[in-house]
C-alpha cells in the first residue's frame, strides 16, 4: 500500500495533524471531561502523595494486623497528630497571621521611607547618573505597587470562600481515595502485567517496582527535608528575634519543595521583614537560611534522598524553567518527580525491548 517508509510516516503525521485540527473545532465536546479531570486532579494528587508516605507503615502493620485495620489505625494516628499540631501551634500561628495583616500598613510605610532614603543616597544618585535605570519609573512602579497592595490583599481575601470550598471538597474526598489506594494499591502491578506475555511479566513487575521506589524515595525524602529546613529556620529566626518566625518557617517548609529556586523564594520575605526591623537581623536571617541549607545540601538530603533520582542539576534547572512557564508554582513542584518517573519508565521499557530482541536472536540461532 505504501511505496516507502517516508510515504508511510508522511501519511501518519498528516493523520495526527488532521485529528488535532478536528479536535480544536469540537473542543466543546471535551469540556465536561476536562472539568471532571481538573476537579479530581488535586484530590488524587494529594491522595497519591499520602499513599507513598503511609504505605510503608501499612506494610509494617500488615505483618501482624489485617490491612483494613492497619489503615484505620493510621487514620486515627494521623488525626491525633493533626489535632496535637493544631492545638499546640495553631493559636500562635493564628496570632502571628493576625498581627502581620494588622501591621501591613506600617510595613508599607517603612518600605516607602527606606526607598526614599535610598533614592537620596550618593550611591543611588551615582547609579542614576549612569542611565542604568530611570528614577521616575522606579518610584512610580514601587509607588503603584505599594498603593494598590491593600486593595490587592482585599481582593484576594474576597476569594477566600472559593478556596475554602475547594479545600472542603478535597478534605472530604481525599480520605476515601487514599483508603482504597492503601487497601488495593498493592494489587495494581499484578493486574497490570496480566496483559503482557508470560516471559515479560517479571520484567513488567520490576518496572512498577522501580517507578514506586523512585516516587517513594522522592516524596518521603522531600517531606523529611522540608520539615528539617522549616523547623531549622524557625528555630534560627526565633533565636534571632525575627518577627513572625512561625509564619516564615512555614513558608520555608513549603517553598523548599521547589529544588534550587525554593530556598531563595522562601528566604526573601524573611530577609525583608528582618531588614525592616534592623539590618543586623536581616544579616542574621540570611546566615540562618544559608547554614540550614548547607546542612540540608551536604548532610540531610544526601542521607535521606541520596542520588536515587540520578538527575543532573542543569537538567533540574531547565525543567524548573520550562515547567514554571507552563504550570507556574505547581508545575515547578511536579516537574522533577514527573521527569524522574518518566525517565525510569523509559529506561525500563528500553531494557525490556532489548531483552526481547536478545531472546529473538537466541531463538533464531537455536533454530
Amino acid at each position: 500500500m505504501f511505496k516507502s517508509k517516508t510515504h508511510f510516516w508522511t501519511v501518519q503525521i498528516l493523520l495526527v495533524l488532521l485529528i488535532i485540527f478536528v479536535s480544536t473545532k469540537v473542543s466543546f465536546l471535551f469540556e465536561p471531561i476536562i472539568m471532571f479531570a481538573s476537579t479530581l486532579f488535586f484530590p488524587v494528587l494529594i491522595a497519591g502523595i499520602l499513599y507513598f508516605i503511609f504505605n510503608p507503615v501499612v506494610r509494617l502493620l500488615e505483618k501482624k494486623l489485617p490491612r483494613t485495620l492497619s489503615i484505620l489505625l493510621i487514620y486515627l494516628a494521623f488525626l491525633a497528630l493533626i489535632g496535637f499540631v493544631l492545638s499546640s501551634i495553631g493559636p500562635m500561628f493564628t496570632k502571628q497571621v493576625t498581627d502581620l495583616f494588622n501591621n501591613i500598613p506600617e510595613i508599607v510605610k517603612q518600605i516607602q521611607i527606606f526607598i526614599k532614603q535610598l533614592s537620596n543616597s550618593q550611591w543611588f544618585t551615582w547609579m542614576m547618573n549612569q542611565d542604568f535605570v530611570s528614577v521616575s519609573k522606579i518610584e512610580r512602579s514601587i509607588g503603584d505597587f505599594l498603593t494598590n497592595l491593600p486593595e490587592n490583599i482585599t481582593a484576594s481575601l474576597s476569594s477566600v470562600f472559593g478556596v475554602v470550598t475547594n479545600l472542603a471538597l478535597i478534605a472530604l474526598t481525599v480520605p476515601f481515595i487514599l483508603f482504597y489506594m492503601l487497601k488495593d494499591g498493592h494489587r495494581f502491578p499484578n493486574l497490570a502485567v496480566k496483559i503482557l506475555p508470560d516471559q515479560y511479566k517479571n520484567e513488567g513487575l520490576k518496572i512498577f517496582k522501580d517507578l514506586y521506589d523512585t516516587l517513594a524515595a522522592y516524596i518521603q525524602g522531600q517531606l523529611i527535608v522540608c520539615l528539617f529546613v522549616g523547623i531549622g529556620c524557625y528555630i534560627g529566626f526565633l533565636i534571632a528575634g525575627v518577627k513572625y518566625a512561625l509564619i516564615l518557617g512555614v513558608i520555608m517548609t513549603v517553598t523548599n519543595i521547589i529544588p534550587y529556586v525554593g530556598p531563595f523564594l522562601g528566604a526573601t520575605p524573611a530577609v525583608i521583614i528582618a531588614f525592616l526591623d534592623s539590618p543586623t537581623k536581616a544579616l542574621i536571617a540570611v546566615i540562618v537560611v544559608v547554614v540550614v541549607q548547607q546542612i540540608d545540601g551536604n548532610l540531610v538530603s544526601p542521607l535521606i534522598i541520596g542520588k536515587r533520582l540520578n538527575t543532573h542539576p542543569l537538567t533540574i534547572i531547565l525543567l524548573l524553567l520550562g515547567a514554571g512557564s507552563f504550570g507556574g508554582v505547581l508545575g515547578m513542584i511536579l516537574a522533577v518527580p514527573t521527569y524522574a518517573v518518566l525517565k525510569a519508565f523509559t529506561l525500563n521499557i528500553v531494557r525490556l525491548v532489548r531483552l526481547r530482541q536478545r531472546s529473538k536472536k537466541e531463538m533464531t540461532k537455536e533454530a
